[in-house]
């Protein structure tokens, strides 16, 4: 499922600070579920927003609307009687979401509340954490089910670096080689061979797997 994570409230407010009416489009799908964009986070948002503008003096006026999914055109036909009011959107939905907001409604400046950050899979509450890229060549039926470009720091698809050290990576000790535990599982399985099974490489930056966790969430979690 898709991952988010809220932009700082300052970069929000100076997005949206020039406008008098916003409505802020909250989706109930992932972003819903990572606890970044749905419809508690709208109301969580807009009192802070709406709080903030005030003490600056700002005319601007935040409402809020959450759609059960912003990624389907469906699901935005409720807005259509709604928008005309407004002198902005801004949206709480992934990537999708948003640009999906902004083709309905090109009228209208939106402005994304949220950064897209992976897709991935829930740990606790409040925390994610990044499983798959969306490369289009998944391998995961080679390498039981082991993902080598979110779980290995280089991405590498063939086989382990020579920085793997005693089932670590060289990036840091705390990160297991993605290519060991393939090759354990595998070996498990019986399915060795298909270790053997070569792709083409791909070119891919930043493969540091990544964790989200949501800042109302942040203080449960400190000491782990």
């Amino acid at each position: 499922m898709v991952k988010a994570k809220r932009k700082p409230l300052e970069e929000i407010k100076q997005a949206i600070q020039d406008y008098t009416r916003v409505l802020n489009v909250g989706c109930g799908g992932c972003v819903s579920v990572c606890l970044a964009g749905g419809q508690k986070e709208v109301n969580l948002l807009n009192a802070k927003l709406n709080l903030v503008l005030k003490n600056d003096n700002k005319a601007t006026r935040v409402d809020g609307f959450t759609v059960e999914r912003q990624c389907n055109e469906a699901f935005l036909v409720e807005l259509d009687a709604r928008v005309a009011r407004y002198d902005c959107l801004m949206s709480m939905a992934c990537g999708a979401g948003v640009q999906l907001l902004a083709e309905r409604y090109p009228d209208k400046p939106v402005f994304p509340a949220v950064n897209t950050i992976a897709i991935g899979i829930d740990r606790e509450i409040g925390v994610s954490e990044e499983r798959c890229r969306a490369c289009g060549e998944c391998v995961l039926g080679y390498t039981a089910g082991i993902c080598p470009i979110t779980r290995c720091a280089k991405g590498l698809f063939n086989g382990p670096c020579g920085g793997t050290n005693n089932g670590n990576c060289e990036v840091s000790n705390d990160i297991p080689c993605a290519w060991q535990d393939i090759y354990n599982r595998l070996k498990a399985q019986n399915r060795l061979d298909d270790i053997k099974k070569i792709k083409p490489a791909m070119q891919w930056q930043n493969q540091t797997r990544r964790v989200i966790v949501q800042d109302e969430y942040a203080a449960r979690y400190k000491d782990k």
